[in-house]
C-alpha cells in the first residue's frame, strides 16, 4: 500500500512541475485592458511583433498610473507604478528589440525598467516627467511613420534623435 501511495505523489509531483502556465496570445486591446485594470498577471512582456506596434501607438500618450504589470527581475530599481503610455511605449521597444536579437535583451525586456534617463548624462538621471513622455511618445509616433522600410526601421532607435534612452 506505501508503494501507490509513493507511486501517486510522484505522478502528482511530477505532474505539477512538468505543468507550465500556457500563455495566452493576447492581442492590445486586452493587453490594454488587463494593464488599465491592474489585472495583468503574466512575467513577461507579450509575444506582440511589428504588427501590433499601430494598435499599441494608439496608447503612447496616456497618463493613467498602472500598478500591476512585469518587471524586469534582473533590475535593482522597484518601479511601483507606471505611465501606461511609457509601459506601452516600453511594450514597442520589446518588440522591436526581440525583432532585431539585441544584446540588451533580458527574456523580452528591452532594458532594466520602463523609464527614461538622460542619455548623456555624467552619471544616472532618470526622468519622469511629462516633457519626456512627451517627446518619447512623439518619437515612437514619428519613427514608426518614417519612410524606411521595416527591417531597417527596426534596427533604428526611436529615441536617437531625442535627449533620452532607456534606463
Amino acid at each position: 500500500m506505501k508503494i501507490s501511495y509513493v507511486v501517486l505523489l510522484s505522478i502528482l509531483i511530477f505532474g505539477f512541475i512538468s505543468c507550465e502556465k500556457e500563455k495566452e496570445n493576447l492581442d492590445v486591446e486586452t493587453y490594454i485592458s488587463l494593464l488599465k485594470s491592474n489585472q495583468y498577471s503574466e512575467d513577461e512582456l507579450p509575444d506582440f511583433d511589428p504588427d501590433d506596434i499601430p494598435a499599441l501607438l494608439v496608447y503612447r500618450n496616456d497618463t493613467m498610473i498602472i500598478t500591476d504589470f512585469p518587471h524586469n527581475m534582473i533590475s535593482s530599481l522597484w518601479a511601483p507604478e507606471c505611465k501606461l503610455g511609457m509601459y506601452v511605449l516600453w511594450t514597442i521597444e520589446s518588440i522591436r528589440a526581440v525583432t532585431i536579437d539585441s544584446k540588451y535583451l533580458i527574456g523580452r525586456f528591452p532594458s532594466l525598467n520602463p523609464i527614461l534617463a538622460l542619455r548623456d548624462a555624467p552619471e544616472l538621471d532618470l526622468v519622469f516627467d511629462n516633457k519626456s513622455h512627451s517627446k518619447a511618445a512623439e518619437a515612437y509616433y514619428d519613427w514608426w511613420n518614417s519612410i524606411a522600410l521595416l527591417r531597417n526601421k527596426m534596427e533604428i532607435d526611436p529615441l536617437e534623435n531625442t535627449e533620452y534612452r532607456w534606463h
